[in-house]
This record gives structure tokens, C-alpha cells and sequence, in this order.
């Protein structure tokens, strides 16, 4: 900490020493020939070219200088010499450190190692960075500075800025790849009478002139919903959802989802449409249906193959896989003697018998899923917002895309009759009968076509696409305690 002290003081003398130069440490603006990454491609010997940028890197030689100038682009080296700028500008120079923002204006040249060059006419301090930038080499070590102080470990961190671009490419051909097929974006309340279209705690918040308690949303779905009703038949939304619930390596309290609905598709084709999206976004992003994540030291520790067509199977299926082709044949109290005892599992006194079927497809079937499975026709009670199949009335047309331990989109034919509705959310709620949106019942009741609907996370995507351990590694700024 004292080092560091230093280290700062040493740059206020370094600013007191520019201003008494009559240098502004904090510069107007400065018109660049555009990034440094675009810069590079302009690059011709002999050109004039503006550039623009942190410093990474200098190396002082006495009467010139060499310099890295860095953006999230690229980097493009500087060199400044006293015969083309002068003795005074070359000792201002040494005044400058890692991390300052300047902008030069140069003429392109080739080093004799071949590395393209500006050589430096003007320049402007444009920003003076008053405190040092983490070690050059190794970045931010402590992960939670890295999530807390993220504008650093963007600089120092070629691979968290190489995760959030593929986030930002990721979030860009989702919109493209939907609108090229019709679907319209769309925006929908955040703030909230009532927070539906999901099983979640809401935040809770209040508006004083209304006098009015709302809630920031669980989920657009509802809303979506309406506008079917409306006459819109495909929409989009990616829209950031709040849960007030806990945080894990795949929770975060504020999140980002894709929500679409498709007027007279069902289920089956909704599938179809999310394995095509998540194709052709593997592609893009990583160049390959084949998706390696690797471990701290670089080294491939598991493959996912995206290839198409992917694996589709029955809950019931699946469940009587692991647990035995017994398993709904079972009493209630059997099904929890042999999730217990024989599978090993904690099953809690209060969960109902769906539940503990649930918590063992979760921990046998869930987790142990690596490459792309969709898990169709689920228990009705999962699902309250879905259509009741017609063969089974136990089950309900839905798919849940299951895709290296995580559910990644759960989908399907959505339920449009409102007296099924009204039932299925008086079960949900309970005794909170003032749950109920009765806006969205109303909306039903003046008829909604049959359509089909997903959700994709879109954190929990990026993870799948860049190899990300945790769902704070794919968040910009995610939630964290404050610091003591």
C-alpha cells in the first residue's frame, strides 16, 4: 500500500508539473482516424493517420520515445523523436505514464522488425490516470477486484475483453438472426403492478405520486402475451429481468433473457428455431459446433458437440433412466425412501411429490447433461403457463433445453384457454389469490391465437459459447457485496 502511495503521489507532481508547463492534464476532445483497430487497417506507409489511446506501454531512449497506445481494439505502436517534434515536446514525454490517455497525429512507417508505426507530429495529453494500472503482465489476481473494479480488468485482461466482444457479437445476431425471420423487438414494463410470468421472489419498490407498491419484473412473458392478442405474431424482447433470490455460479439478481413468441407454431417448431439460433451463434462466435472449455491452465477440459439434429426426450423418459422404470409406479412415501437411501439425495420434509421427482431430475439427469438435450413433455405443475397435452392431461407441451449442467431455454405451446389460465395460476398463487394478473386473464378472454414461446438466458448462453465458470465472468458489473 505504500508503494502505491508513492506511486500516486509521484503522478500528482508529475500533474502540478504539466500545468505549470501550461499543458491541460485533462484535454478537449480529439478526433481519431477511429479505433486503434481500425487505424491499423487504414495503415499505409506514408499516411497521415490520428490515433488515439491508453498508454500500455514506453520505453524512453533519451531523445525519443516508443509507445504503445491501446483500445479494446488493438494497440499500434508510437514513436516520437525531438528532430520531428522538438526537444520541449520530447521532454514532456517523460512526464507521461501507463495508463494516460493521449492523441497523436503521425505519418505511417515500418519499423525494421516490420512492426507498423506512427511517427509522431502533434500530440495531446488527453486524460492524466492518477493511480497505476494493475501489474503489467498479470492483471487483476483477486477475482472479486476483477468484478469489482471491471473497467481494469478490461485493460489488463485480453480475456475478459475478449469474452464481453463475443457477449456483444452474441446479443447482435440474436436481434439480426430473429428479425431476418419476421419477429419484431419489442419493449415491455420493467416496473410492474404485478410480477408474473414466473415462479420467483420479485423486488419490491413503490411509486409516491401513484401510491402505488409495483415490482421490477420476473419476466415479460406476460406482457408478450398480449400483444398476440393484439395481432403482433412473432415478437422478441431481451430484456433484463430481477429476481430477489440467491447468487451461485449460474444466479445473478439481475439478469438478461430473450423472450419470443410465434402465433400458430408450437412447441416442436420453437425447438427447432432455438437449435438453429444457438447454431448459428456457435458459429459466429466461435467458428465451430465444437465448443472446448478449458481449465486455468489452458487445457481442454470438456468438449460440447453443438451438431445437429440435437437429442429429444420425454421427462418421464429420462427420469425413470436414472431412478428406475418403476419410478411412477411408486407411492409418494416409496419415491422419497428411494430418492434418499438408495439415490442418495437430500430431499426436503416440505417438498411436494412433483418436487422430489424435480430435485432428482435436477441432480441425476440436469447436471449430468453435457452435450445439447431437449427434455420435453413436463409435469403440468412445472409449467402453469403452458398448453395441457392432449394425450396426457398430467403433461404439458414444453421443452427445456438442457445444455452442459444448465438449463439454457425452456420453451412451448402456450396455453390460450383462459378458464385453464385462471385455474392454473389460483394453484400457483395459493392463499395470494391478489397475485393474479387480471389485466393478462382479461387480455386471454378476448382471445389469443395458439403460439409457441421461449426463453433463452442469455448469461448462461454466453458461459456455453466463451467457456465461462461463473455467470459473474459474462455480466459486465455483477451484483456484490459492498466493500468493507
Amino acid at each position: 500500500m505504500d508503494e502505491e502511495n508513492e506511486l500516486i503521489a509521484l503522478r500528482r507532481k508529475k500533474l502540478d508539473a504539466l500545468r505549470a508547463k501550461g499543458v491541460e492534464p485533462f484535454g478537449a476532445g480529439f478526433e481519431p482516424s477511429g479505433s486503434i483497430g481500425e487505424v491499423r487497417e487504414k495503415f499505409k506507409e506514408g499516411e497521415a493517420l490520428r490515433a488515439a489511446g491508453r498508454i500500455a506501454a514506453h520505453r524512453d531512449m533519451g531523445k525519443s520515445h516508443f509507445l504503445d497506445l491501446r483500445d479494446a481494439s488493438g494497440r499500434i505502436q508510437i514513436y516520437v523523436h525531438a528532430k520531428e517534434v522538438g526537444a520541449e515536446l520530447v521532454d514532456l514525454f517523460r512526464l507521461l505514464d501507463i495508463g494516460d490517455f493521449i492523441g497523436v497525429e503521425g505519418t505511417c512507417f515500418l519499423t525494421k522488425s516490420g512492426e507498423p508505426t506512427l511517427k509522431v507530429h502533434t500530440f495531446r495529453l488527453l486524460a492524466k490516470a492518477l493511480r497505476p494500472l494493475p501489474e503489467k503482465w498479470h492483471g487483476l489476481q483477486d477475482i472479486e477486484a476483477r468484478y469489482r473494479q471491471r473497467y481494469l480488468d478490461l485493460f489488463t485482461n485480453e480475456h475478459s475483453r475478449v469474452v464481453f466482444q463475443k457477449r456483444i457479437v452474441i446479443v447482435r445476431e440474436t436481434r439480426r438472426f430473429l428479425e431476418e425471420r419476421g419477429f419484431l423487438e419489442v419493449e415491455t414494463p420493467i416496473l410492474q403492478g404485478i410480477a408474473g410470468g414466473a415462479a420467483a421472489e420479485p423486488f419490491r419498490t413503490h411509486h409516491k405520486a401513484l401510491g402505488l407498491d409495483l415490482y421490477l419484473r420476473i419476466a415479460p412473458e406476460l406482457y408478450l402475451k398480449r400483444l398476440l392478442v393484439g395481432g403482433f405474431n412473432k415478437v422478441f424482447e431481451i430484456s433484463r429481468n430481477f429476481r430477489n433470490e440467491g447468487i451461485s455460479r449460474k444466479h445473478n439478481p439481475e439478469f438478461t433473457m430473450l423472450e419470443a413468441y410465434w402465433a400458430y407454431a408450437d412447441f416442436e417448431k420453437i425447438a427447432n428455431l432455438v437449435e438453429e439460433l444457438i447454431c448459428h451463434l456457435a458459429e459466429v462466435v466461435c467458428g465451430s459446433l465444437q465448443i472446448e472449455h478449458r481449465d486455468a491452465d489452458g487445457k481442454i477440459a470438456r468438449t460440447i458437440n453443438l451438431k445437429r439434429p440435437w437429442r429429444r426426450a420425454r421427462y418421464h423418459d429420462l427420469v425413470r433412466e436414472v431412478a428406475g422404470k418403476d419410478w411412477f409406479d411408486l407411492s409418494s412415501e416409496q419415491r422419497r425412501e428411494r430418492a434418499t437411501h438408495e439415490l442418495k439425495l437430500e430431499i426436503l420434509p416440505q417438498l411436494a411429490d412433483f418436487e422430489v421427482t424435480q430435485h432428482l431430475f435436477e441432480k441425476l439427469v440436469e447436471e449430468a447433461t453435457i452435450d445439447p438435450l431437449f427434455v420435453t413433455h413436463c409435469p403440468k405443475e412445472l409449467v402453469p403457463l403452458a398448453r395441457q397435452n392432449s394425450e396426457d392431461s398430467s403433461l404439458v407441451d414444453v421443452f427445456e433445453l438442457i445444455i452442459y449442467g444448465a438449463e439454457i431455454a425452456p420453451g412451448y405451446t402456450e396455453l390460450n384457454d383462459p378458464l385453464v389460465q385462471r385455474q392454473r395460476l389460483l394453484e400457483q398463487a395459493g392463499e395470494e389469490t391478489q397475485r393474479i394478473d387480471e389485466e393478462f386473464l382479461l387480455a386471454l378472454e378476448h382471445g389469443m391465437p395458439p403460439a409457441g414461446g421461449v426463453g433463452v438466458g442469455i448469461d448462461r448462453l454466453t458461459m456455453l459459447l466463451t467457456g465461462a465458470e461463473s455467470i459473474r465472468d459474462v455480466i459486465l458489473f455483477p451484483l456484490l457485496r459492498p466493500k468493507k
